[in-house]
């Protein structure tokens, strides 16, 4: 499966960005799907997850109450809103298919990655 992020960019702090990530495959709905970042020079973290249907989602501490994620199945794209953004938030996004395991904050659950976009956050 192909996963396309997009929707990075830079912008000053306490502002908002959307990212996107589509994929024509429309077996996504069956999966779990989540966000995970890389900033320079560090581990790649989990940000957020959400179950097939929306109902149910998973923030990293660092993202609850800033972030959300959500998912159009009808679009196959998932979404992460980003508001009030920090400076310590820049880093590539990737979005990611979960398949494995029950641990949705964990990289080795995830069998498919998109390439990745950067956000920037200046001060």
């Amino acid at each position: 499966v192909q996963l396309q992020a997009s929707g990075g960019g830079l912008v000053q702090s306490g502002g908002s960005l959307r990212l996107s990530c589509a994929t024509s495959e429309r077996t996504i709905s069956r999966y779990y799907m989540g966000w995970f970042r890389q900033a320079p020079g560090k581990e790649r973290e989990f940000v957020a997850a959400i179950s097939w249907g929306g109902g149910s989602t998973n923030y990293a501490d660092s993202a609850k109450g800033r972030f959300t994620i959500t998912r159009d199945n009808a679009k196959n794209t998932l979404y992460l809103q980003m508001n009030s953004l920090k400076p310590e938030d820049t880093a590539v996004y990737y979005c990611a298919r979960k398949k494995y395991g029950s641990n949705y904050d964990v990289q080795a659950s995830y069998d498919a990655w998109g390439q990745g976009t950067l956000v920037t956050v200046s001060s």
